[in-house]
């Protein structure tokens, strides 16, 4: 694990600090993301082999891509996140700076950095959460939509999803710390994303916000209130699968 996420992922968090490594050299068969996000032949192997393991047998790949996003956000955003917001700290984040090597399945396996980055206390949360969301997520779910025909705002919703419970456990483990707090409020409430670390970086629509409907749900002899997911993922379509408990199209919340 890079040192200084060490603190951060100790115990059972220790396997989400180990997914990002450092190293001179990506790991023989890594690829780097900007190669998979430039070439729809690869990408397009990358999902069809995730589809057989999934046991997908027809040509929609829709759930697939966001299925294989799933999976990539979770392993991908918990230690760049962390390192922006708890340290402070910017690791290359960009598609052009990111490894990924791939299981026989086509899942993130880990991700790979060349570099450490550098500190960016005193920016703003766009500058320091620019590279990850516009350089990186943003070409590589224009690619998957491009390939697929999934929806961008399911892809962003997964993101969101991801997101948010990394900087909640980041409040919690800091005693609300306000530029986390901060943070949360610019990346998933804010509809408005701010001009980025330069001036030939305009600001733009935040993708990320979403309407999240909250229903009263029965819990053995109480009810509880919970909040829906701001889209569905669609792995309902997958085979063997079915909606999960906060999708707001179950027929459950309908």
């Amino acid at each position: 694990m890079i040192a200084m996420l060490e603190p951060l992922f100790q115990g059972e968090l220790a396997p989400h600090g180990e997914a990002l490594q450092y190293a001179p050299q990506p790991p023989v068969g890594a690829m780097r993301v900007a190669d998979l996000v430039q070439s729809p032949e690869l990408l397009g192997r990358v999902l069809r082999l995730h589809a057989s393991h999934l046991g997908v047998e027809d040509e929609d790949l829709r759930a697939v891509a966001s299925a294989w996003s799933l999976d990539y956000l979770g392993m991908l955003l918990p230690p760049v996140a962390a390192a922006a917001s708890v340290l402070q700290h910017g690791f290359p984040a960009a598609a052009e700076q990111v490894w990924v090597r791939l299981d026989s399945n086509a899942r993130p396996a880990s991700f790979h950095i060349r570099e450490l980055g550098q500190p960016q206390r005193g920016m703003t949360t766009a500058e320091r959460y620019s590279a990850l969301l516009r350089h990186h997520l943003e070409p590589l779910f224009s690619a998957l939509c491009n390939l697929s025909g999934l929806p961008a705002k399911i892809l962003w919703s997964n993101a969101a999803r991801n997101l948010e419970p990394i900087l909640d456990q980041a409040l919690a483990l800091t005693g609300g710390s306000p530029p986390i707090a901060e943070d949360k409020r610019h990346l998933l409430h804010d509809p408005d994303w701010p001009a980025g670390s330069s001036a030939n970086e305009p600001g733009c629509t935040n993708p990320l916000p979403g309407p999240q409907r909250e229903v009263r749900v029965q819990f053995d002899d109480h009810y509880r209130t919970m909040r829906l997911h701001r889209q569905c993922c669609l792995l309902h379509l997958l085979p063997r699968e079915a909606y999960c408990g906060a999708c707001p199209l179950s027929p459950a919340h309908r």
